[in-house]
């Protein structure tokens, strides 16, 4: 791997592992700089999740942190993505921080607080509209997907 990532990413591992991640996220596995798998379980007692975790997959291009990595909620035997109305059933994900709004200031736990925060504030387990349309004809990268971002509330 070429480019910015390498150093970005090794500073950046380097302080999880000296400081630790935020409660309810763990990095599962950052076998190489190309792809790293965290743990997210969202707290408190009044989260409609309470009791699950989701794997949440990055892979991280040669231009990060300029460009967003590809970030999905990994579908495995023991991991399910959640079910909510951005997260459609293939893992891929629906927000702003994943396009439009990434600033390279940004980094991995930064994302992983973002989903875990983005799932503390849902009322309701449901896919999104759409979601076997989507999930039928949906490219392997997220990141090839013109998402429209209208709804913040969830």
């Amino acid at each position: 791997m070429a480019g910015l990532a390498p150093k970005r990413l090794m500073k950046e591992l380097t302080e999880i592992q000296s400081k630790g991640t935020p409660e309810g996220i763990v990095l599962l596995s950052a076998d190489d700089m190309k792809e790293w798998v965290f743990l997210i379980s969202v707290l408190g007692e009044e989260t409609i999740y309470k009791g699950e975790t989701f794997a949440l997959r990055m892979r991280f291009g040669n231009r990060y942190p300029i460009e967003v990595p590809e970030v999905t909620f990994l579908a495995t035997e023991q991991y399910q993505p959640p079910l909510h109305p951005h997260v459609y059933s293939n893992g891929h994900i629906c927000a702003s921080i994943l396009g439009t709004e990434w600033s390279p200031v940004l980094n991995a736990v930064a994302i992983c607080i973002t989903m875990q925060s983005m799932l503390a504030s849902n009322k309701k387990k449901e896919r999104p509209e759409g979601n076997d349309r989507y999930v039928r004809t949906a490219p392997s990268n997220p990141k090839l997907t013109r998402w429209h971002y209208d709804d913040d509330t969830v």
